[in-house]
Parts: C-alpha cells; structure tokens; sequence
C-alpha cells in the first residue's frame, strides 16, 4: 500500500498516535466494561468520536481520504467531543480557578477548531496555529491531571488518567498530519 508520507519522522509520528490512541481507547472500554454502562456511558460515546479519529488517521495515511473530508471530519469529530467532555459536561474540579481555566481554554479551542475548518483556504493556517491547537488540548489535559492528583485516588483514577490524554494524543496525530498539507501548500 501507499502512504501519504514519505518521512520516516512523519510515519514515527502518525504510527505513534494511532498506537497510543488505540491503546488509550482499549483501556476505556475496558473501563466501561469494568464499570458497567450505567456509570460509564458518556465515555462510550466518547470512545466513538476518538475511533473515528483513528479511523480516519489511519485512512489518510493511506490515500484513502483526501484532506479535505479529513479537515472537515477530524474537526468535527474533535470539536464534539471538547464540547462534551469540557464545555456540556465539565467534571467538577476541587478549585474554581481551575474549573473556570479549563472551560476558558476549551471554549478556546474550540473556537479554533471552528476557525480552522471555517477557512476558505485552510491550508494556509500556520504551523504555529496548528501547534497552538495541540498545545492547548495539553494544557486542559494536565489541568484536569493535576485536579486529579490533589483529590483522593478510588478506583476510578487510573481510567480518568488514561481518558484525560487520549484527545491530545489525537490531537497531536491530526496536527501532524495537518502540518505536511501545510508544507504542501507553501511549496
């Protein structure tokens, strides 16, 4: 089969974040499983946009997705689940600071996932706007992880770990490949 990338770093990075991404998505539907759907069911429904992430990670990769439906299907794929886990339905954290920090930054990047995809000519948005997305998708993730820290650990610890950084690892995935359309474009 033919990859879109031709960089043995390009390939490192996709394959990485299909990797860990699969990995952190077993572990949560193992969590479901574990819990029960009654108490686990919004990460279910999470889990299904991270899928489709991956899935369309993986079809890019392999020429069977132009970028332009991956632009538009990653996007919304990523926006939903901001707007659910951190905007709809924000877990409570301990400080009032932070929860209110968490939800400014998510509304943040949501807005710049919508102006991302919005753009007539997309592929003109810098590299540093790319990586800004990814950056502020990892600091939401490391403040949901250290209001996490603080509280007192229970069972459920572990898989909120594992949850908190499976969208910036996708993240990470969508800008890398987002990045090399980027290169194309300036070339």
């Amino acid at each position: 089969m033919k990859t879109r990338f031709k960089k043995n770093a390009k390939i490192f990075d996709i394959g990485i974040t299909v990797v860990a991404g699969m990995v952190s998505v077993g572990v949560m539907l193992y969590g479901v499983a574990h819990f029960g759907l009654q108490e686990a069911w919004p990460e279910l429904v999470l889990n299904l946009f991270y899928i489709a992430c991956l899935v369309m990670i993986w079809m890019y990769f392999f020429n069977r997705l132009d970028a332009q439906r991956f632009n538009y299907w990653c996007s919304i794929s990523v926006g939903t689940t901001v707007l659910l886990r951190d905007i709809l339905f924000a877990p409570p954290l301990a400080n009032n600071v932070r929860h209110l920090s968490c939800l400014t930054l998510s509304v943040l990047l949501l807005c710049m996932l919508t102006f991302f995809y919005a753009r007539k000519n997309w592929q003109s948005y810098t590299k540093r706007n790319l990586w800004a997305i990814c950056l502020i998708d990892m600091i939401i993730a490391a403040l949901y992880n250290y209001d996490i820290f603080i509280e007192p650990i229970n069972e459920y610890t572990d898989y909120l770990l594992t949850e908190i950084w499976i969208r910036p690892t996708i993240t990470y995935g969508l800008v890398a490949c987002f990045v090399t359309e980027t290169d194309k474009a300036c070339s």
